[in-house]
């Protein structure tokens, strides 16, 4: 289910198959004077197309392409994250952006995992794991690798945003629902020019005591021109069967009627 509101990007189209280019074995210097034709001449694997799962995520995947500001809404294991990072590859390896930045608020699921060692980048890495791992299958441990290492994907905590401009940037907030409203209004007026923003959010699963500024972003800005509201449901979990039985059942009003029974 979408809903898309305002002006779109031009020159743009609304295919559900996107190429890119994927490998391991190569790795390319990402940097922004680096030409698009070299780029790909050095890259010794053939081309394979994303394919887009079901109709939604070709939906979403669509909506990148042609909106500033995305919001992807739903429960786990639709893809969002995965659509979201194969979009960032293809923008960065086609040269259309300089940096992709991840962020995410530094909210844990249950208990805290306390005090962890290392610089900035190190405390923030088990937030960032998933969506390097949905970027890899993408585009190849390789280009990825390179491209942490020269700064063209930046990985930075939500704390830190303020102040800074998204100029020619594919930035990514991930988690979104355990963002307050004074964080959400905090990134949302970072975006600059030549730039894209997806948000992305399960409003079901917020680990926040207060309004989640999700919520609270999406019904502020539902019509603005250039913003883009996209809505899987759970018919378009796609992790797998038993992922999908399990929400569903969370999501149970009366779980007291699927009991378990002890045989003895």
């Amino acid at each position: 289910m979408s809903r898309k509101n305002g002006r779109q990007k031009k020159n743009k189209h609304n295919n559900y198959n996107i190429d890119y280019l994927a490998g391991d074995a190569v790795v390319i210097d990402l940097q922004r004077n680096t030409p698009q034709n070299h780029f790909q001449a050095k890259h010794q694997s053939t081309p394979r197309p994303i394919t887009a799962k079901n109709e939604s995520q070709g939906q979403f995947m669509a909506a990148i392409k042609t909106n500033t500001l995305i919001f992807g809404l739903g429960p786990a294991g639709t893809g969002k994250s995965y659509c979201t990072a194969a979009m960032a590859a293809e923008a960065l390896m086609a040269d259309e952006i300089d940096r992709i930045i991840f962020t995410r608020p530094a909210i844990e699921t249950g208990k805290s995992m306390g005090f962890l060692p290392g610089k900035l980048e190190d405390k923030f890495d088990p937030y960032f794991s998933a969506f390097k791992s949905c970027l890899i299958s993408n585009a190849g441990k390789g280009v990825i690798e390179c491209a942490v290492k020269n700064g063209n994907i930046v990985v930075e905590p939500l704390a830190y945003m303020r102040g800074k401009t998204f100029n020619r940037c594919f930035v990514v907030l991930d988690e979104a629902q355990n963002c307050s409203p004074e964080e959400m209004k905090m990134f949302m007026t970072r975006i600059g020019k030549y730039s894209t923003v997806v948000i992305n959010g399960d409003l079901t699963q917020s680990d926040i005591d207060t309004y989640s500024g999700l919520n609270d972003a999406i019904n502020r800005v539902n019509d603005v021109a250039g913003v883009h509201i996209h809505e899987f449901t759970y018919g378009d979990i796609v992790r797998s069967d038993i992922v999908k039985d399990i929400i569903m059942r969370y999501e149970d009003p009366n779980p007291v009627g699927h009991g378990f029974r002890r045989g003895y």
